[in-house]
């Protein structure tokens, strides 16, 4: 059923399966992400905790220490 539901879709939109985003557990159809974009969600293993965590590290918020006393910096984890 729920490669039926993504060939439903590819077909209709004329977009190639590798396009096509669609949750494993559920079987539903997220979207048609661009290529990179449907890659990287792939690669961060589909965790919104893992992307938030790259997206501080690109607004350089991971690297900022935080200052906990005097000459001491706490790392952000």
């Amino acid at each position: 059923m729920r490669s039926g539901v993504v060939r439903a879709v590819r077909s209709r939109l004329k977009v190639p399966a590798v396009h096509v985003d669609h949750c494993h557990e559920a079987g539903r159809v997220r979207g048609v992400p661009r290529f990179n974009c449907k890659s990287a969600i792939g690669k961060l293993g589909d965790d919104p905790d893992t992307l938030r965590r790259a997206i501080s590290y690109l607004e350089g918020n991971l690297w900022n220490p935080t200052l906990v006393a005097q000459g001491v910096y706490r790392q952000p984890s």
